[in-house]
This record gives structure tokens, sequence and C-alpha cells, in this order.
């Protein structure tokens, strides 16, 4: 839940002044806090569904690559490499919220964080690197979702996991299968899984 749908809907929902902030939950940065621009459009995704999401990937990710697509505030990335991910990609298209991701990830002394500024969509299209888990999140009730899961096969590891969150129910054809899901408010949440 990063984002509403295009950067600016200023009136829209967003991280109240004061509050440009999010706590990682686990780990070895247990409670440290993340900072962020103030911005409308950007809306961290909660605790408890990021507890929820940790609880279904397992508490653990020793080793693994993740990419955090939409990146928004990091807290999905930090998550991961707080709880011991090997390697973590953040791609984010704004400069000023890429140069706060690149500021936290100094302050966390964060080896193995990666911050791209590029397009979503762009950045799966050009590239070869891997990854075991991948994080999409994009702007609220927009369809990138979707358009994102259609070109991120090529990028992921057989038997990858991909954690979605969108404001419709997303019908995905094999290799995806669709492990768990569930809603908070608006917003529905689900991990698949790629069939090797």
């Amino acid at each position: 839940m990063r984002r509403s749908p295009g950067a600016s809907n200023a009136g829209q929902r967003g991280t109240p002044a004061g509050r440009n902030r999010v706590r990682i939950i686990a780990g070895k940065w247990r409670s440290r806090l993340v900072k962020f621009p103030p911005a409308a459009h950007l809306r961290p995704t909660p605790d408890r569904v990021r507890e929820t999401l940790f609880n279904w990937l397992g508490q653990r990710l020793d080793g693994l690559a993740c990419l955090d697509l939409f990146a928004g505030s990091g807290a999905l990335g930090f998550e991961a490499m707080s709880r011991g991910a090997g390697r973590v990609v953040m791609v984010e298209s704004d400069r000023d919220i890429a140069a706060a991701l690149r500021e936290s990830a100094r302050l966390l002394e964060a080896e193995g964080v990666e911050i791209v500024v590029s397009d979503a969509l762009a950045y799966l299209r050009r590239g070869a690197e891997k990854f075991d888990i991948a994080f999409i999140d994009p702007p609220f009730a927009s369809e990138l979702a979707a358009r994102a899961m259609s070109v991120l096969r090529d990028r992921l590891h057989p038997g990858a996991r991909v954690y979605v969150e969108s404001a419709a129910a997303l019908s995905l054809p094999e290799p995806w299968r669709r492990v768990r899901e569930d809603r908070a408010g608006a917003v529905r949440y689900a991990l698949y899984e790629l069939n090797s």
C-alpha cells in the first residue's frame, strides 16, 4: 500500500504530516525507523500486513535475493534485509524518494541493498538478474500489478514467491499459483508462487 494512482493526487489518502516514517518490525533492525519524504501518494504497508506477509514467507529470508518493485518507503525491502536477505534491489522512479531510500540504507549500514532509479516495468524488461522473492506494491487502483506480473516471470528463479497488493483480485494464469490471500480495507494482498 504505497501510492494512490499518480504522483499528483495530493488530496487523496496519504501519509499524514509528521508521520513520514515506518518501523521495521523484526530481525536485526527491529524497531529501527526508516524515514521517507512526506508525500500524499506514499502509503507504507502497515505493520499488521507486513507481519502477515512475513508469517507467510517465513520469518527468516537468509541469503535470498529480493526485488522491491515500486519501493516507495522501502518498508518491505528493508524488512526483508533485516530478516537476513542476502540482496535487496529497490526500484523507485521518484528521485527524491530514491534519495531517502539511499540515506536509510546508509544509516542502517545496509550492505546488499541496491537502489535503482527507474520505471518499474522498464527495469523488469531490461535486466537479467533473477530473484527469489519479489514485492509488487504499485500505485493504488492502477493496473500496474497485473502488468508487472506479466513481465516478471523471466526475472525470477523457479519456485520464487511474489507478494502483490492491488485494489482488485488478480486472475493470473499458469505458471502462477496463489498461495495465500487476504485484505485490509480496500486493499487485497496475496502471495503467489512461480511454478517451475
